[in-house]
């Protein structure tokens, strides 16, 4: 692939994003009125495109083990460095715990609006049904490990099993993963109104995700960006896509299911992890420079990645 097919179908994800930012610096929309948009997304327009996308899907049809495997190798692989690396990190890049958690965040997670978008211009239905796999092998899992982590190194109080339990049956990208599989693997066949429903929600929801994260960038606070952001960019631009793309062509991916591996492992970190910094103590500041950063970054490396890894 190209960087010739790649820019023309990166460019209106990006655009989308720039409309966001400029929407929110104009103060054309406010912030509180952005702070609900952002709830609407999170909680209605993103379940709704998650669970359509996956009961849709013809998950037989794929690489699905392979797939996962990939991309959940190279998740777990990433924890287990900056688990292990821990202390160094921390003294090396003058961050406490909850800063700690925002660099773990920032190096493993993924912008999944980002990557639905492009997965869908670039190959169409092949390549949503390519990225449900990759919602339901990282998402469960990313957000287990984000919950322990802040949970160990930034909550004022650790969550005892129950309330973690119930933390992760309340997050929306967790129980519209369970609720889509579910439907899939049983293969009830919902009524037409019903889909239709969840397809226009899901149409509106890519969109939506988008401005949002454009509206969440901070351009400002980046006259002095911190070297820890620069480290967040380079682990989840780079080596997390690097190691899924070995991981990838170990388990014999090619073709399309390879590049969405490596849109998937490429895209910047996702917003919601802001938004559970907040809530869990962590260094949310930290986190949201890590995703303006990577977000600019981003316009540039994923093109490279995908010209270059498949």
């Amino acid at each position: 692939m190209t960087m010739h097919d790649v820019i023309p179908s990166l460019l209106p994800v990006f655009l989308i994003i720039l409309i966001g930012w400029g929407t929110k610096v104009r103060g054309i929309i406010s912030p509180a009125q952005w702070d609900g948009f952002e709830k609407v997304t999170y909680y209605i327009l993103f379940p709704a495109v998650i669970i359509e996308t996956l009961i849709r899907s013809d998950l037989g049809s794929v690489p699905f083990a392979a797939m996962g495997a990939s991309l959940i190798g190279a998740i777990l692989v990433m924890s287990a460095l900056l688990i292990l690396f821990r202390a160094p990190l921390q003294k090396m890049l003058d961050m406490s715990g909850p800063s700690f958690t925002s660099l773990f965040q920032g190096s493993t997670r993924w912008n999944t609006f980002v990557a639905l978008s492009l997965t869908a211009s670039l190959f169409g239905k092949a390549g949503t049904t390519l990225c449900a796999v990759a919602i339901a092998s990282m998402i469960p899992l990313l957000n287990v490990l984000a919950l322990l982590v802040l949970s160990r190194y930034a909550a004022p109080a650790k969550l005892s099993p129950r309330a973690f339990i119930i933390t992760l049956v309340k997050n929306p990208f967790i129980w519209s993963c369970a609720i889509g599989i579910g439907i899939n693997l049983i293969g009830v066949k919902l009524p037409g109104p019903i889909m239709t429903t969840a397809e226009m929600i899901g149409r509106a929801s890519l969109a939506g995700g988008l401005l949002c994260v454009g509206a969440g960038l901070e351009l400002g606070k980046m006259a002095r960006p911190r070297a820890s952001i620069y480290v967040s960019a380079a682990l989840k631009l780079a080596l997390m896509p690097a190691m899924a793309v070995g991981l990838a062509l170990l388990f014999g991916l090619n073709g399309t299911a390879l590049a969405v591996v490596v849109i998937c492992s490429s895209v910047p970190t996702a917003s919601g992890g802001y938004v559970l910094a907040r809530q869990m103590g962590g260094d949310a500041p930290l986190i949201a420079e890590m995703i303006t950063v990577q977000t600019l970054i981003a316009m540039i490396s994923m093109p490279i990645a995908l010209a270059v890894l498949t």
